[in-house]
């Protein structure tokens, strides 16, 4: 899913070239998993946590056998929206890969709260990792999510190379697994790293998102019968998505929401691609539309008459869609609490 193009497209064309990654990472363990300060001491990047000198381990969602070093690893690269989702969670990375930032300088939308002038930006769309500014950083660790499989973002040509020079930990975001789960996995990969999942802010921020969730499911009772269609513009095409392969439409459904699932999605199962004439093939209450930079936003699709004529943005019942959420309570709370009042304002039109 490059943000420099549509979403979907970039998403199709990975899709058909992905096979399973060789999980032959396990070389990187590098001497800079030393020991070094104490359990009160910040590392170098201003992470507070778990002591430097005590030995460290995290199972992700790919590897079979846990990940493991001598100490905490503090030279941590990631995914964008994960490393956003650690930053939230107080733990600083050194180097980000991914969406990043937007062609006028400033922070996309998937970097969330990161200051991104303090990170390294290894490659900035699909397919961009500077694998020797990667080495530069003498990492510990990288971190990324994933969707079918592999590692998102790290590109196939070049996969090998960075594997091989510090671990790499995935969370899953895709197939079974649902949002609160994402959530779940992406704070106890934190917490490894050191955050205080005890600290009020995360804290409040899981009962936030719990008051959400219930704020959502009762919008869709209240409101039964909305039709929720998520979609996504690109120049020449309107990809209506289906609810099966994303942790945040198949948590969404849990709680009540009704979804426009297309009948025939392309290669991938992700989402059925519609040329604009026909961009009118399914009728919804509500649009979730894709955020993402890159992507059509309701000010450019303006120019497409048929998306004009679409009944839910008739009755201006358009909402953004986080299609890349960031994995922290405090993020996703936030995109329950807007779906939630965008269902339980919606009136029928479709």
């Amino acid at each position: 899913m490059k943000a420099d193009i549509d979403m979907p497209k970039s998403r199709s064309s990975l899709l058909t070239r992905r096979g399973l990654i060789a999980a032959g990472g396990a070389l990187g363990l590098v001497a800079a998993l030393t020991a070094c300060g104490n359990d009160s001491a910040k590392d170098e990047s201003g992470s507070k946590g778990a002591a430097a000198s005590g030995p460290w381990s995290f199972k992700d969602d790919l590897g079979k056998d846990p990940l493991s070093a001598k100490s905490t690893p503090k030279n941590i690269v990631a995914f964008t929206g994960t490393a956003a989702a650690l930053y939230d969670y107080g733990i600083n990375v050194k180097g980000v890969f991914g969406p990043t930032k937007t062609a006028d300088g400033k922070a996309d939308v998937q970097a969330g709260s990161m200051d991104i002038s303090k990170v390294e930006i290894l490659g900035n769309v699909y397919d961009e990792f500077n694998v020797e500014k990667y080495a530069a950083l003498q990492p510990d660790l990288l971190v990324t999510n994933t969707w079918d499989g592999t590692y998102w973002y790290v590109p196939e040509a070049s996969k090998d190379k960075i594997l091989k020079l510090a671990p790499a930990a995935a969370i899953g975001v895709g197939g079974d697994v649902t949002m609160d789960k994402a959530l779940a996995r992406t704070a106890e990969l934190a917490k490894s790293l050191g955050a205080d999942m005890n600290a009020k802010k995360a804290v409040d921020g899981k009962a936030r998102f719990e008051a959400a969730s219930a704020k959502l499911r009762e919008a869709t009772k209240a409101n039964p019968g909305t039709k929720v269609l998520v979609g996504s513009g690109s120049a020449d095409l309107f990809y209506v998505s289906t609810a099966a392969t994303s942790a945040d439409l198949k948590y969404f459904q849990s709680l009540g929401v009704e979804f426009v699932n297309p009948e025939k999605t392309d290669e991938g199962g992700f989402f059925e691609s519609l040329s604009w004439e026909n961009a009118g093939k399914y009728k919804a209450d509500v649009v979730l539309l894709d955020n993402r930079t890159g992507t059509l936003q309701p000010t450019e699709l303006k120019a497409k008459p048929t998306w004009a004529e679409l009944p839910a943005v008739k009755a201006n019942q358009v909402t953004p869609r986080v299609t890349e959420p960031i994995y922290s309570y405090e993020k996703c709370a936030q995109i329950l609490e807007d779906l939630a009042k965008s269902i339980q304002n919606a009136k029928k039109v479709s």
